[in-house]
């Protein structure tokens, strides 16, 4: 176990460590720089508009994180509590697009933003993951293990479907729903491919592209990288730390390993 956590957290420590690094020690393997200095973060923040674009990434992931967990919500429920004729049909259909990868629907998915006006825009980073098959499937199998009885004894009482979605279901996904709510967020935050084929401008960008932007025909600038993968990961890392508890049994409640 002690290995397994060293061999994850020397890279971020790696990370650090080169991000301090004056240009003529970047390449040294030294596990701390002899003269640690802030160089790196003051080109990295005068080469691109850092603090604009971890914004941008974090209202598209914050946007996406809600839009799946809502949209989510609202199919498993009907797929799990409405057995409606060919209902394991559509359910399939749904499943059977998690297993296209996003690359594939890429190119149809830039022509309709395109053709709606939202090119090199934060709407267009949205728009294609306003649903998600695994969101579905995840709280959808967290549904099925929910007692029938509760709901039968629910309707008796008078209340609709809203209400019993809203007052009794989803309180008891809240250990699934964080969860989810925690693979969605990190992997919109770390997405790459979608913002690369759509942005245009630097302020338009999320943080992956500005990233990459110290990545040139010329060579890579190692140090500003480093420095601005540290600040990159500096949201993430500290919303776990600060919710590392929740984190954790969140997982373990609903069955993730």
């Amino acid at each position: 176990m002690i290995l397994l956590s060293v061999m994850c957290v020397f890279p971020l420590y790696w990370m650090l460590a080169s991000s301090l690094r004056p240009a003529n020690e970047i390449f040294e393997t030294t596990l701390w720089p002899s003269h640690a200095s802030l160089e790196s973060y003051r080109v990295a923040l005068d080469a691109i508009p850092i603090v604009q674009m971890l914004l941008n990434t974090l209202i598209v992931s914050v946007a996406v994180t809600v839009i799946q967990c809502f949209t989510g919500l609202l199919a498993a429920y009907g797929f799990v509590r409405w057995q409606f004729r060919g209902n394991k049909f559509v359910f399939g259909l749904f499943a059977l697009t998690w297993l296209v990868p996003f690359q594939v629907v890429m190119i149809p998915n830039y022509l309709l933003v395109a053709k709606l006006g939202l090119l090199d825009s934060l709407s267009a980073l949205i728009l294609p993951h306003f649903a998600s098959a695994f969101a579905i499937m995840m709280l959808a199998q967290a549904m099925r293990a929910f007692p029938r009885e509760v709901l039968e004894a629910a309707r008796i009482d008078g209340a609709g479907s809203w209400r019993v979605l809203w007052e009794i279901v989803t309180p008891s996904l809240r250990g699934t729903l964080a969860s989810l709510a925690i693979l969605v967020f990190i992997s919109t935050w770390n997405e790459y491919f979608w913002p690369l084929l759509l942005s245009r401008t630097a302020e338009n960008s999320v943080i992956q592209i500005g990233i990459q932007m110290f990545m040139t025909s010329e060579g890579t600038l190692w140090g500003p990288l480093m420095a601005a993968s540290t600040m990159a990961s500096l949201p993430v890392l500290a919303i776990y730390l600060v919710l590392q508890r929740q984190v954790v049994q969140s997982f373990m409640k609903s069955g993730i390993r």
